[in-house]
């Protein structure tokens, strides 16, 4: 791919042998940004599992401190009082039978989808279109639960969910360019103790043997993955 003059530029300015500290990292991130739209920031990681084995797997969400920038779409399938609920907090389209076949048909104008659980058994024939995409409710992320307005809250407010794919590579989002470093730092600082909060006891050896944090169009950073504490610091004390 036939990259622009000003992204080869930002490049230029990565010392691709240097592990930058989590605070010098975004910061190169957002100065190396080439878009002139509101850039998103995004973590990626190299892990050390088998994502082919069932207790390897990484899974989880967690809520940004700061949000992600984005107010998310949120459907939710629920009846009754549970629907009321869930509009009353904010979802953004509500219903059930009818909303799920609109959903198989290719309804896709959301971010996020939450279910109770008496309807999964018909959301599960959706598992095909939403599955893909990621979109799929699932208990283990608080999108399959009765308190379906506590799910929309924790989605509008930030919370985002992460899955280790097949090349055990995991991928999230820790806000926009416009926010200021501090906040991404903290953001990603949340992110990765959930990370290492969701270590399978399989895992063996190092387990995030690679980071690296980007904006939309902008070079990746290499991140010191060993950098687990005081991520505000300045520098990285052994690269002075």
């Amino acid at each position: 791919m036939k990259r622009s003059k000003a992204l080869k530029a930002a490049d230029a300015q990565v010392d691709r042998d240097r592990l930058y500290a989590p605070l010098e990292a975004i910061r190169l991130a957002k100065a190396t940004s080439t878009t002139k739209f509101d850039g998103t920031v995004e973590v990626a990681m190299r892990l050390g599992v088998d994502p082919r084995k069932a207790d390897q797997m990484v899974r989880s969400t967690v809520i940004l401190p700061h949000g992600t920038g984005k107010t998310a779409r949120v459907l939710v399938f629920a009846t009754g009082e549970r629907a009321e609920a869930a509009r009353a907090a904010g979802a953004d389209i509500v219903g059930a039978d009818e909303l799920i076949d609109e959903v198989a048909k290719g309804k896709l104008d959301f971010d996020a989808v939450v279910a109770t659980p008496d309807l999964m058994g018909k959301v599960g024939r959706l598992g095909r279109v939403l599955g893909p995409r990621g979109l799929m409710p699932n208990p283990k992320t608080g999108t399959v639960t009765p308190d379906v307005a506590k799910a929309v809250n924790d989605i509008k407010g930030g919370k985002i969910e992460f899955r280790v794919d097949k090349h055990s590579n995991l991928h999230f989002i820790i806000g926009k360019v416009s926010f200021t470093d501090e906040q991404l730092v903290e953001n990603y600082a949340a992110a990765l103790d959930e990370v290492l909060r969701a270590k399978p006891s399989a895992a063996k050896g190092r387990y995030i043997k690679k980071t690296a944090v980007s904006t939309t169009i902008g070079p990746g950073i290499p991140v010191d993955p060993n950098r687990t504490r005081n991520l505000l610091v300045e520098e990285d004390p052994a690269s002075v």
